[in-house]
């Protein structure tokens, strides 16, 4: 038995007549003859298109026989360098004649990549030549081990929940609209091309003052529930996804309104189930706008191993730090549309978040028909262009190694390669025609108010959240004791025919309150409303630095207000981890140490945050070299919510301001948030100068607070 690659003596047995007839011819022996015929075969089926599969998996076999051969020939030491000349020159003639049947059909040039799929019938047929040219076929090699599970596959869950959803429905109609949607478009110009790089590169090179928008096209007026409505810059893009766009890079600056935009484009597309992919810091905002912009979807949060997740929800909402347990579920769950919130996050390929994205979005394709994708950033297209290459991929636009699709057609359509001087401005145009959309609050400063309130909802989780969750309801229970206690003891005066009402007696709910609110504040032990918002600072701190350090990365300078020390303390731990500058005013500083730290936030590009004490900085500052500012802790009083606003919406300022107010959802945080606004008389937060005077002290809102907590747990009671 010969060696594997070594040739045989004697006559060769061969797989057809024709090869049989040529090897009969001894000065036609060898494996070049074989070649040259099986290349002439494949030149004159291409001629009659279409290329059947059989020729392309011959025109494939010839190609990878011929590289085979070559490196043989050249290392053969029994060979003359005459015979060895002769033999390459032969080789040059079949690798000519295979040249000239690609340029014919220029598909099989995909099956001469380094990545291109051998198939087993090619591998057989390959066999068959090798012996037609006295060649012995090497061994197959043994099936390849199971392939090991993919890493964090033992953390996976399924929630009981998503289960009851898929045995409800377990056949789902099927797309044909997805397998036409992944057909790979027609391509001869640019056949062979390096395309990636030039793309990126396009973006780059791009003259100052390019667009960096689709075309988008004139808005209708998009009325939402409660009766919001969209500005006309968030329209446009719900009217291009009602028009059948289904692909965005959504790079509005943070203030925009991307969540909205999202949300309602969804409507528009029909894209439900909707997935939402999102920092853990916005996921219960997230929450908070399907409610208020859809409100006739359901949406659901996933929490740790998803043990409250509904199944049966519209909109399906998850942060990337569970992404690996739920990655399974949420790739075969039939969604028809994905949101990547923060999308910079998955930039970085290598990390098992991007790879979890990319997995669900690509399996979202494979089921779906053209299904919405958006990405949604706050950076800047310009900064690094490379790191939209994950972004590019999860839109559908472009795979490891070349454009896909439409992305590819349009780029063939220009009529230009990258050798061509025009190539890059076309190619920065198609990309961007591909769905990126770019605003700044300068571009659309006549749709937005000149400063406003945004809150965003966080879910306390963990030991602390439970902590305060607890303290709260312990609290509930000790006015309600009071109340119920009250109650009793007028029954028993026997003063109560007109004092009592039906239901909750709000002017003892009050007294109560009250008597409640001094004891609390002659009384520095035990918890009460206090203590507890102070330790829902403490536990907002992380969360409202992370929103921070987001703003800080897409818009520069950022201004963070903190009523109490170890609130500030926490943040700045936070920036410090992340190796992001910041300065500090606090009430200690000396005024030297104020006016420097002042100065390097100002003048530092690289301090992009300031941290403040709110009651330090709120008054006396000029902040204007930021436009965004987070409000970590609530005041008491709107007017101290005004002032810190103040320290940026000053004369001067070019930009329209974005206060982001970070709330602790289902607890007494949210309630002074409420409180707040009723009695500044705001209407949805927009700080337009039309609101009336603030006359509430800070005690109103801490005894309304303390009202609406009994009358709420009175209410509770009555429904069990």
């Amino acid at each position: 038995m010969a060696r594997p690659g070594q040739r045989r003596s004697g006559r060769a047995r061969t797989g057809s007549s024709t090869q049989r007839r040529r090897a009969q011819r001894p000065a036609e022996q060898g494996m070049i003859p074989v070649l040259a015929e099986a290349a002439r075969e494949v030149d004159g089926a291409v001629r009659r298109p279409p290329t059947r599969p059989a020729v392309r998996t011959k025109f494939q076999v010839v190609a990878l026989l011929m590289r085979e051969e070559r490196a043989r020939v050249r290392a053969d030491g029994a060979l003359t360098e005459p015979q060895r000349a002769q033999q390459l020159k032969r080789l040059d003639g079949v690798a000519t004649l295979l040249a000239r049947i690609a340029a014919r059909d220029t598909s099989l040039l995909e099956l001469l990549a380094e990545d291109a799929r051998v198939s087993d019938t090619a591998r057989a047929f390959k066999a068959t030549m090798m012996r037609a040219g006295g060649l012995e076929p090497p061994e197959e090699p043994p099936p390849p081990a199971p392939a090991a599970p993919a890493p964090g596959a033992e953390k996976r869950v399924v929630p009981r929940s998503v289960i009851s959803r898929q045995q409800a429905n377990p056949f789902l109609a099927p797309d044909f609209a997805a397998a036409a949607e992944r057909l790979a478009p027609r391509v001869r110009l640019l056949a062979g091309w390096e395309l990636l790089e030039p793309l990126f590169r396009s973006f780059e090179h791009a003259a100052p003052g390019a667009p960096a928008c689709m075309p988008l096209p004139e808005p209708r007026s998009v009325s939402a529930a409660h009766g919001l409505t969209l500005m006309p810059h968030q329209a446009a893009v719900v009217e291009a996804t009602a028009r059948g766009h289904r692909t965005f890079l959504l790079a509005d600056e943070p203030g925009l309104g991307k969540t909205a935009q999202a949300l309602l484009a969804a409507q528009a597309a029909d894209a439900y189930p909707l997935l939402v992919v999102a920092p853990n810091v916005v996921k219960t905002n997230w929450a908070h706008e399907v409610e208020m912009w859809t409100p006739r979807r359901r949406s659901t949060v996933v929490h740790g191993d998803g043990d409250r997740v509904d199944g049966f929800a519209d909109v399906v909402i998850v942060n990337y730090e569970i992404l690996d347990r739920h990655v399974g579920w949420l790739g075969d769950l039939g969604f028809r549309g994905m949101v990547v919130d923060e999308a910079h996050f998955i930039k970085n390929k290598g990390s098992q978040r991007s790879q979890h994205v990319l997995a669900i979005a690509e399996r979202i394709r494979e089921r779906t028909g053209r299904p919405l994708l958006m990405a949604l950033t706050g950076t800047p297209l310009i900064n690094d262009i490379e790191d939209f290459r994950a972004i590019w991929q999860f839109l559908g636009w472009i795979d490891d190694a070349k454009p896909l699709g439409p992305l590819l057609t349009a780029l063939e359509e220009t009529g230009l390669t990258p050798a061509d001087p025009g190539f890059y401005t076309a190619a920065r145009s198609s990309v961007i025609d591909m769905g990126i959309v770019r605003r700044r609050k300068a571009d659309v400063v006549a749709d937005i108010p000149a400063r406003r309130v945004a809150d965003l909802p966080v879910e306390l989780d963990g030991a602390a959240g439970r902590s305060i969750r607890a303290a709260e309801d312990a609290l509930a229970r000790r006015l309600v004791g009071r109340y119920r206690s009250a109650v009793e003891a007028r029954a028993e005066s026997g003063v109560m025919d007109e004092a009592v009402v039906e239901g909750v007696d709000v002017d003892l709910a009050r007294r109560v309150a009250a008597a409640e609110l001094k004891d609390s504040s002659s009384r520095a032990d035990g918890e009460n409303v206090f203590t507890m918002v102070r330790r829902i600072g403490q536990a907002k701190a992380g969360l409202a630095a992370d929103y921070a350090a987001q703003l800080a990365r897409n818009v520069g300078k950022v201004v963070f207000f903190a009523k109490h020390v170890d609130v500030m303390d926490q943040a700045e731990r936070t920036f410090a981890d992340r190796g992001i500058g910041y300065a500090s005013i606090r009430g200690d500083q000396t005024p030297k140490a104020r006016e420097k730290n002042l100065a390097a936030f100002v003048n530092d590009p690289d301090v992009p945050i300031v941290v403040c004490s709110l009651m330090a900085a709120g008054v006396g500052l000029n902040l204007q070299v930021a436009s965004n500012l987070v409000l970590a802790e609530l005041s008491w009083t709107y007017a101290e919510q005004t002032q810190a606003i103040d320290r940026i919406h000053r004369i001067g300022q070019s930009e329209p301001v974005t206060a982001w107010r970070i709330i602790a959802a289902q607890t007494i945080d949210s309630t002074i948030a409420e409180l707040i606004d009723s009695k500044s008389g705001l209407a949805a937060k927009a700080l337009d100068g039309a609101g009336d005077e603030d006359v509430a002290s800070s005690t109103d809102v801490q005894l309304e607070a303390l009202v609406t907590l009994l009358t709420d747990a009175l209410a509770a009671e009555d429904a069990t």
